[in-house]
């Protein structure tokens, strides 16, 4: 199921948890920027129909709607099965949403991250709780029933009462898909900077320890459980059926193309990865060069693992799989990270909390 990915890093303001190449510019870069990806997609050469889309960001709910119209315009294989948008909460309209379903949007991503005020007022957001249920409302009433709203386990000042609140919030909306992701602390995110450097900018003396996080995701897990939204990847959950498609394929292998700054394809075995920022995409863009970096080929004997044991289903093993991860797959299965059933390999609920440390033994082996 080949698809599209379409980078939008532009944002009213930048969160503090946020380690994507997303901020706020100057609006003649982003006109810039416009005329970069229209023109980058005016020249592809479709090597298949695409089947799913996907407005990621920054905040691609705020893009102009002559613009994101232009831009679905020239991308074949309407209607397609999937095409998502991404949303701030404060940004779903009803003229927005009008235009959304012209051009072809059957999807939103909601990215709440909180439903408390207090930790939204400290990630740098400005919607509350009530904003969030308005839109998913609005939503529902123009029939874009498939929406996703997100969670951030870890944010400052974040405690058990109010991660139950915000879990509370997320039964009484019932939406069809929820991602939880677990706060990420490194340089890229100004409060993972201030974590790593032991300051206290942005509640980073508020964030709560590792382990406290750890809990709050195992919670959730239990909590969206009794609300018939099974975990199928580590960050994601849905009622059956309503999976995302377009996000599978990342764990599927399956091949997609991506447009804008620091997007990334697959295709044809190969990788490769645009320009990282918005200003050297739009250079590159104005001085006739291409923006697109160099490929490298996929590596399926590794990606097998690091890509599809992020799927609560697992993976098949080949007994080549032995021949070269024999030892850690044993070692792994022995500690209780991996489980097996028949010829399929997972993890455990153990093993979901440590898959980075599982991960990285499939890429340097």
């Amino acid at each position: 199921m080949p698809g599209v990915y379409l980078s939008y890093p532009f944002c009213a303001q930048k969160c503090t948890y946020c380690n994507f190449a997303s901020g706020v510019f100057p609006r003649e870069l982003e006109r810039g920027y416009q005329a970069a990806l229209l023109e980058e997609l005016e020249r592809q050469r479709w090597p298949w129909m695409p089947e799913t889309l996907y407005w990621g960001g920054g905040t691609p709910s705020t893009a102009p709607e002559p613009f994101l119209a232009a831009a679905m315009a020239r991308i074949p294989g309407r209607p397609w099965r999937e095409a998502t948008i991404e949303a701030a909460p404060g940004s779903v309209t009803d003229e927005r949403i009008h235009t959304w379903r012209a051009a072809g949007i059957n999807r939103v991503s909601l990215g709440v991250q909180s439903f408390v005020q207090p930790e939204i007022a400290r990630t740098g957001r400005k919607h509350t709780a009530e904003t969030v249920a308005c839109e998913t409302a609005l939503l529902r009433a123009h029939g874009l029933d498939n929406f996703n709203i997100d969670l951030i386990a870890g944010l400052a000042g974040q405690t058990w009462t109010s991660w139950r609140q915000s879990l509370d919030w997320i039964e009484r909306l019932a939406p069809p898909h929820v991602s939880v992701y677990m706060l990420e602390v490194d340089e890229d995110s100004r409060l993972g900077g201030e974590l790593l450097r032991g300051g206290i900018r942005y509640g980073a003396a508020d964030v709560p320890p590792e382990d406290r996080i750890a809990e709050f995701y195992e919670y959730a897990v239990e909590r969206l459980a009794a609300c018939g939204l099974r975990r199928y990847e580590i960050s994601n959950f849905a009622r059956p059926g309503w999976e995302s498609l377009h996000n599978l394929k990342y764990w599927r292998r399956e091949p997609y193309l991506g447009f804008g700054a620091d997007a990334h394809s697959f295709a044809g075995g190969m990788r490769w990865q645009n320009v990282e920022s918005a200003e050297e995409y739009v250079a590159r863009w104005r001085a006739g060069q291409s923006v697109r970096g160099a490929e490298t080929a996929a590596r399926p004997e590794e990606e097998k693992f690091f890509v599809g044991l992020r799927l609560m289903d697992g993976v098949r093993l080949e007994s080549s799989d032995f021949v070269r991860f024999g030892e850690p797959l044993r070692r792994f299965l022995a500690a209780g990270l991996l489980e097996r059933q028949g010829e399929t390999v997972r993890l455990t609920s153990r093993g979901v909390l440590l898959s980075n440390e599982v991960f990285e033994e499939f890429v340097s082996v």
